[in-house]
């Protein structure tokens, strides 16, 4: 069916353009009983506001970007970032404001899609997620004057609104955790080393360690399973292999459970695996992961608000969410003779 237009309205309601488009957007002008007629044949008709002209002729987009420079394959199978667009959708859903996603090849590519949305009046607002060391975006966002907040922080915020986790007490716990079971060599399968949290993470994991007199290896990956599984390779085929591995997302967990299964090494009798990001895969393999987790969807609906506050114009602050938990499961447990 042909998508109705206010000419269509006017025609089925017998008056002019210029009357239904007043009675659609409650302008003075129009008698009460012929805004209710055309409110009732634009109803019946299915007419639906179209945002794009809302956009044009001044108003709001009621759309929200969110530009994503990860390779597809990645995105799609990593629960951490479908649980965070779900809380984030939960939110807009509710405001009848929409998520307009899009994948970036690169860093130039992702500023390029910025420039043309704001160009064209796409969207309202934007969420910048994984900032870089290096990153530009920032400049440019308060160059364009776009409303935008950082999923991520407080370092490297340049300026916007961000809202993070307190990972440090989160890393902490994880390790005096493992070395109260008597673990004394622990590994840990990072994310991008571009990567701001990623970084943030290591700092607080390598501080941990030195606190507690653990001795410790690090192995840098894509977040994938197949970058995880060969990461668990490495180290579980080194000389002296560490008996606890702690993984920066849940997938690379279940990879290195799999690799340990292959290798012959038990879990958790020789190899005790800790997953970051506590999805409902940790808790469908045998054995359970042990994992550090916290209300991800939570977490993206808190974002948005805070987004659609900057977009109406009232002031956001930087602010921490909360504190990733850690969930002990069949994973881990005590240091075996082997393992000591």
């Amino acid at each position: 069916m042909k998508r109705p237009t206010i000419a269509d309205i006017a025609r089925r309601a017998g008056v002019a353009k210029s009357t239904v488009s007043f009675a659609l957007n409650d302008r003075p002008g129009v008698s009460a009983a012929t805004r209710d007629r055309i409110l009732g044949i634009a109803r019946e008709m299915g007419w639906q506001p179209s945002r794009a002209a809302r956009a044009l002729s001044g108003g709001r987009a009621g759309v929200l970007g969110l530009v994503v420079d990860r390779p597809a394959r990645t995105l799609g199978i990593e629960p951490f970032f479908v649980q965070l667009i779900a809380g984030i959708e939960s939110e807009l859903a509710a405001r009848d404001v929409a998520l307009l996603l899009h994948m970036a090849e690169d860093g130039r590519a992702q500023m390029a899609t910025y420039r043309r949305w704001w160009a064209e009046r796409r969207v309202d607002g934007v969420f910048v997620v994984d900032l870089r060391l290096e990153d530009e975006r920032a400049g440019l966002l308060a160059e364009l004057g776009m409303p935008a907040i950082v999923v991520g922080g407080p370092e490297g915020l340049g300026g916007l609104p961000g809202l993070w986790n307190d990972e440090t007490a989160a890393v902490r716990s994880t390790l005096e955790y493992l070395a109260a079971l008597g673990h004394r060599r622990i590994a840990r399968v990072a994310g991008p080393p571009e990567l701001r949290h990623t970084v943030a993470r290591g700092a607080a994991f390598q501080a941990a360690a030195g606190a507690l007199g653990v001795t410790t290896a690090e192995v840098a990956t894509d977040y994938t399973g197949e970058e995880g599984a060969r990461a668990t390779r490495r180290l579980l085929a080194a000389p002296s292999p560490p008996t606890a591995i702690v993984y920066d997302n849940d997938v690379m967990a279940l990879a290195g459970l799999a690799v340990a299964a292959e290798m012959g090494v038990p879990v958790p009798g020789r190899l005790s695996i800790v997953a970051w990001d506590d999805s409902a895969l940790c808790r469908l393999v045998h054995p359970p992961l042990t994992a550090v987790g916290l209300d991800i969807s939570c977490y993206g609906a808190e974002v948005a608000r805070r987004l659609l506050d900057l977009v109406a114009g009232r002031p956001v602050d930087d602010g921490c969410h909360a504190a990733p938990v850690l969930t002990p499961r069949g994973s881990t447990g005590p240091v075996s003779d082997w393992g000591g």
